[in-house]
């Protein structure tokens, strides 16, 4: 075993795997479960490489591209059953209904991605060993994952990038580069590296000055970023820290509302002390109002009247006269009145939504999506992008047609316990941030609610399983980056060109397809 997973990086003719049948199945989900530890909050860059590495020794050893994709398949089962295990919290808050699926719920979704871990490892085989081979690893793994936004209404959680989002000032340069190339940009180069720093001493060296332009780079921008002048709201994010099974069940509603009624009442007060020349807004989470808030006039009053004269935004379901419902993000100006509505568009496959291609019912019900991103320019809220939880995890897909000037998403993570979900959660919306170069506020029932500013520095933060109120002045917005101006376009052509460069200078096909 480890003269074949470290032979030496001019080995041109594979040797023979060293396991074989289940032994090397067991291998390859383990190396990618293990892999998964690179994501938040634990951030094992190493055994991604290693993991990754070990995959592509597979790869290179299989006795053809079909068996070099089953490889693929088996570590991606393993690497995403490991990076999701926490969807199995989401079931036990109903385990009466759906015992039968805590065993199969992370399997089950990993078993859907898994192929996007084989698409690599069948076509690297297309080229020679080599570094060409690991440049095609890298673009097609990249490309495979950009494609996740196409399955179902998409599913693009924990991209490799994502492994760059360390907590602290470190994390804060690595994550700059994002501005321009986003998440996406950042996977390639993660995997890129992840495979590279193998291949000998010359190539190591290579790497370091690479990565250390790479973040001097961000230093620098973060050193001097043009702040526009400051024109945000201060924000009182209120967390009831209300679990899920009350939510559901709806048995101390009452009790949920007064509570939330008493954080916004703390919140404005607070906020309006050590911010007394700012506007000041609240914000309750999703799920926050337990009922229908457009359909409760009595409700809005008694929130007004805990307000204290402002706006504030509340996360509350809602229906339509034709039996259509929807998650919805609510505006009420300062009389408790409705100013603006957000219908949650992009819904969650098989937990807000199920795909017509399953024959039997999964869901007690479902919810309809809305018609799509909005910017809303209301007094004392601004000019504000409105999300609902899974949203902000889309790269170049968080704003409407207009640029707002902060970004706001309001979230309901009770549902994963206090596991890597709502972490990994967390790690998108300060990801969007630097992207878009907008500040991010994220207001979570259970936690962990925070704000980011234009370039993901955290700013203010409550943490996991924490009742109480996050008073924050919110950050001014940068001009926008040219991500923002071009999307993931610039990512893919990046992409492409990884992989074309795999096939230059020209050679004979490789013989061993």
């Amino acid at each position: 075993m480890p003269n074949w997973f470290r032979r030496g990086p001019r080995a041109e003719v594979a040797d023979a795997l060293p396991w074989h049948g289940w032994r090397l199945v067991v291998a390859l989900l383990l190396a990618g479960a293990l892999a998964a530890a690179t994501f938040p909050p634990v951030f094992a860059l190493p055994l991604l490489s290693i993991g990754l590495l070990f995959l592509y020794r597979c790869a290179e050893d299989a006795g053809n591209w079909k068996r070099a994709a089953w490889c693929g398949f088996w570590f991606g089962l393993g690497f995403h059953t490991a990076g999701l295990y926490w969807l199995t919290d989401a079931i036990l808050t109903r385990v009466h209904e759906y015992w039968w699926a805590v065993p199969i719920a992370s399997p089950g979704c990993a078993l859907i991605l898994a192929p996007f871990a084989a698409f690599p490892a069948a076509l690297c085989r297309y080229v020679a060993p080599g570094w060409r081979r690991m440049f095609l690893f890298a673009g097609s793994w990249t490309l495979a994952d950009m494609g996740r936004i196409f399955l179902f209404s998409g599913f693009p959680w924990n991209p490799v990038g994502s492994a760059l989002e360390w907590p602290g000032k470190l994390g804060d340069t690595l994550i700059q580069p994002a501005s321009v190339i986003g998440v996406d940009g950042l996977t390639l180069a993660t995997v890129l590296t992840a495979l590279l720093i193998w291949r000998g001493r010359r190539w190591a060296v290579g790497l370091f000055v690479l990565w250390a332009a790479w973040g001097g780079w961000g230093a620098y921008r973060l050193a001097h970023i043009h702040v526009l002048p400051t024109i945000n709201p201060v924000l009182a994010l209120t967390q009831g820290n209300i679990s899920e099974k009350e939510v559901l069940s709806q048995k101390d509603a009452i009790a949920s509302f007064q509570r939330y009624l008493r954080l916004t009442t703390q919140g404005i007060t607070q906020a309006r002390r050590d911010y007394p020349d700012r506007a000041v807004a609240y914000v309750w989470p999703e799920s926050g109002f337990p009922g229908l808030l457009d359909e409760d006039d009595i409700a809005r009053r008694m929130i007004a009247r805990a307000a204290d004269g402002t706006w504030g935004v509340i996360g509350s379901d809602r229906r339509d006269g034709h039996g259509h419902w929807f998650n919805s993000a609510i505006a009420l100006d300062e009389s408790g009145n409705i100013a603006a509505i957000y219908d949650k568009s992009t819904l969650v496959p098989f937990g807000e939504y199920q795909p017509r291609f399953i024959p039997f019912n999964l869901l007690p019900g479902q919810l309809t999506p809305g018609l799509g991103l909005k910017t809303w320019n209301l007094p004392i809220l601004g000019a504000v992008g409105p999300m609902v939880c899974y949203e902000v995890i889309f790269s170049g897909r968080v704003t409407g047609k207009t640029r707002p000037d902060w970004l706001l998403n309001i979230t309901n993570d009770a549902w994963f316990g206090d596991s890597a979900g709502p972490r990994q959660h967390l790690a998108t919306a300060r990801m969007r941030a630097v992207e878009e170069g907008l500040p991010v506020a994220q207001d979570a029932n259970t936690g962990i609610s925070a704000v980011y500013s234009a370039v993901g520095q955290e700013t203010a933060r409550l943490g996991w399983g924490r009742e109480g109120v996050l008073v924050a002045a919110l950050p001014s917005p940068l001009p926008p980056t040219f991500f923002a101006g071009h999307g993931r376009l610039t990512p893919f052509i990046l992409t492409l060109i990884c992989m074309a460069l795999s096939l230059f200078p020209f050679r004979k096909r490789y013989s061993r397809l």
